[in-house]
């Protein structure tokens, strides 16, 4: 399944008689995508703006009707990207029939992502270097979004009742799982990888011994735990 924003640009590139708005919509996605390749590639101090105009097709003219500066761009890179992942995230989880499915999905969905844009990956981490005020961007982004997922869990007795401000401390240990799982499972080799089913077991374990309630993996665990019990007394 693909982004929104990849439908989105695709839609826009087919021949079309598009509006002057659609028209400038289209240029600005593409700039930001060129963007988002070249820093996966080469890392923001190496992104240039005559290559990402290259790459997006666009004179290098142009840029400046879209962005005032590259650095200017490469702030507005990470929320952009930010966004786009939360929605692929969001139509992933959609189906969810609990909140613990909803983590399920929303922890798969991450790590899908980064299948679909490896560029991701070297954009977040090195942004906090090169691009401080969007790494922060992200993270508040990232951590709010949770907090309202934390909150309505509780609030319907799918979690644990907590002091409210614990929402962000926990928002924040789970994001800092998947970053640093992602940097283990899909990164070790230097190439994406698939992140292995045991992982998503484990951090699912984790999360529902400490916050959610998931009556099936309490159910698989006792299971296990008859066969365990059962071969101790053979």
């Amino acid at each position: 399944m693909e982004s929104r924003r990849n439908t989105l640009v695709k839609k826009l590139s087919r021949p079309q008689k598009l509006s002057r708005e659609e028209k400038q919509i289209q240029i600005r996605m593409a700039l930001l995508d060129a963007a988002a390749k070249v820093v996966g590639e080469v890392g923001y101090s190496g992104a240039l703006i005559s290559t990402i105009t290259s790459r997006a097709g666009v004179a290098q003219g142009t840029f400046y009707n879209y962005f005032e500066s590259r650095q200017d761009l490469l702030n507005q890179l990470l929320p952009s990207m930010s966004n786009d992942m939360l929605a692929f995230i969001k139509e992933r989880a959609s189906k969810a029939i609990s909140h613990a499915d909803r983590e399920k999905r929303s922890f798969e969905a991450y790590f899908a992502y980064l299948n679909e844009r490896p560029e991701f990956y070297r954009i977040l981490y090195e942004s906090e270097q090169f691009a401080p005020e969007a790494f922060q961007q992200h993270v508040d982004l990232i951590a709010k979004n949770y907090e309202r997922t934390l909150s309505l869990a509780s609030a319907g007795g799918e979690a644990r009742q907590v002091d409210p401000r614990e929402y962000e401390a926990i928002a924040l240990m789970l994001m800092g799982m998947r970053r640093y799982l992602s940097r283990r499972y899909m990164h070790a080799q230097g190439t994406i990888q698939e992140i292995p089913d045991f992982v998503t077991r484990a951090y699912m374990r984790i999360v529902c011994g400490g916050f959610w309630f998931d009556e099936e993996l309490a159910a698989s665990e006792a299971k296990d735990g008859d066969r365990e019990t059962e071969r101790s007394h053979a």
